[in-house]
């Protein structure tokens, strides 16, 4: 109890002089203190085509032309059957095939693995994350993320904090209704386990930034656990107090199924459980099983594989990342 009380006091501690919001960073502000400091964006993207080019856009427009803070814009292709490499690179995006970054390793699937490459690929000194489902994108998304690391260098690591409404079929939205694998399983398991990092509002938002001499130096899950793994593994490299969290507003995005929801769950326990084993914490005879028997409608069950794979920090790589872009 003790251990409890003491790790929520740091998060009270933490919290107000680590939470901001995007309003607070003018973009005149970060453009001076920007100096030579080079900014790359990068967006993980299969199949949104609907979305993709409309946030390339607003970047471009808004941090390259008419404030130069972004020094690239990367799509990383993550095997689309549409039109998403197309419509990237019309908007202005560099993209880059993720299996053509580093293509000398056995391929891997997943959004952790898009995110690896994607920073292998780019090159700026601070790398911004930004999933490319977004529907009310501005350009805050990105200069919020920045203001932290531009103008404080003792923050290594900043994640965007918003609200997730839920948008029913109806397109009715539902305040406080989107997030439910946050709310239900990632969230729990950090209070349970890392309590430190118990005061990020959105711990598996996919908006995030951090400078790239720590990025490279954790690993990155593969699959839908990334996030998780980067918060537990930043924190253990870096500390509390090198993390930061902006408030962007509001957030809408596309929704995942609710089996598609289970699955991501039980990629996010298998992740935090191999942090626990790694920490020295757990310790069983044999390891967790990495398949879930799911019940569709009627009844009618399937077996799915929600096994995480894992790519070294960047840092540990000798090479350097061999990078083919996309024929758009």
């Amino acid at each position: 109890m003790d251990t409890d009380l003491r790790a929520l006091a740091k998060v009270r501690e933490w919290y107000g002089p680590h939470s901001s919001t995007a309003a607070e960073w003018p973009l005149d502000s970060l453009l001076l203190a920007k100096g030579a400091t080079t900014v790359s964006v990068v967006l993980p993207a299969r199949n949104e085509e609907l979305t993709v080019g409309d946030i390339v856009t607003v970047i471009r427009r808004d941090l390259v032309e008419r404030t130069p803070l972004v020094d690239e814009i990367i799509v990383v292709d993550s095997n689309s059957t549409d039109t998403t490499a197309e419509r990237a690179a019309a908007a202005g995006a560099r993209v880059v095939a993720q299996e053509a970054v580093l293509s000398h390793l056995p391929p891997l699937t997943g959004k952790g693995e898009a995110l690896w490459k994607g920073l292998a690929a780019s090159t700026g000194d601070l790398v911004v994350f930004v999933d490319s489902d977004l529907r009310n994108f501005g350009a805050h998304f990105v200069s919020g993320l920045l203001g932290p690391l531009l103008l404080d260098k003792d923050i290594q690591f900043v994640k965007g904090a918003y609200e997730r409404p839920l948008t029913g079929d109806d397109g009715v939205m539902l305040r406080g209704g989107g997030g439910r694998v946050t709310e239900l399983v990632a969230r729990p398991l950090l209070n349970m386990f890392w309590p430190e990092l118990a005061g990020f509002v959105q711990p598996l938002g996919g908006e995030y930034a951090g400078r790239r001499q720590v990025l490279e130096q954790v690993p990155f899950v593969t699959e839908y656990g990334v996030e998780f793994g980067l918060l537990v593994d930043l924190l253990e490299l870096a500390g509390l107090d090198a993390m930061s969290q902006v408030d962007l507003g509001v957030r809408v995005h596309s929704h995942q199924s609710v089996a598609a929801l289970g699955r991501m769950s039980g990629q996010i326990m298998l992740t935090a459980w191999s942090r626990l084993e790694r920490q020295g914490r757990a310790r069983v005879a044999e390891p967790p099983a990495s398949t879930l028997l799911q019940f569709g409608i009627g009844g009618k069950a399937g077996v799915v594989d929600v096994s995480v794979a894992e790519r070294p920090p960047l840092a540990s790589l000798s090479v350097e990342p061999d990078v083919e872009e996309d024929v758009a």
